[in-house]
């Protein structure tokens, strides 16, 4: 997105938190239907990205744009060679 749309930093991570929380709250509650729910791995998960979340967006305001822009394009160049 910081490529295809020009966003800004601070805006890529705001949209991406936005885009979690769309994703996974639906797949999170998915289960509870089947009764079929691990709560401790729920809280644990939860416990540990809330602060990521927090620490994420305060460093995005104050990081520059474009090692930002490098990094996330390493990381998907990584991805894309793990996935071969």
């Amino acid at each position: 997105m910081i490529f295809l749309y020009r966003m800004t930093a601070s805006e890529m991570v705001g949209t991406d938190i936005t885009h979690a929380f769309l994703l996974v709250t639906p797949t999170g509650l998915l289960p509870i239907t089947y009764a079929n729910v691990n709560y401790l791995l729920i809280g644990n998960l939860s416990v540990g990205s809330i602060p990521g979340v927090i620490i994420r967006s305060k460093i995005s305001a104050k990081f520059p744009a474009r090692p930002l822009k490098g990094f996330v394009a390493i990381l998907i160049i990584l991805s894309g060679i793990k996935l071969l």
